[in-house]
């Protein structure tokens, strides 16, 4: 393999409560913890991948509450692109 992964992450300006609001807005992309599948996941590691520890301890690592893993698939990039322009300008 060479080049960049497709995997990326982002926090919104924001808490939890724009995350909720954000996540909803997302036509192409299926809600998980999993990042190995061909479908683009979206999920926030405050209730996927780091669930199991409290708001201090993800802080303590860095890990804000409006912070969204966001693993690209196979679906036509311009639909991903224009689909995470809309949730964000529904914000």
């Amino acid at each position: 393999m060479s080049g960049f992964g497709g995997v990326l992450s982002f926090a919104l300006d924001g808490g939890y409560d724009i995350v909720k609001k954000f996540l909803p807005q997302l036509r192409f992309v299926h809600m998980g913890a999993s990042l190995g599948s061909v479908s683009t996941l979206a999920g926030p590691p405050r209730t996927t991948s780091h669930v199991e520890l409290t708001e201090e301890q993800r802080k303590l690592l860095g890990i804000p509450e409006s912070l969204i893993r966001y693993s690209v698939g196979i679906e036509n990039v311009e639909d991903l692109i224009g689909d995470l322009e809309a949730a964000l300008a529904s914000l």
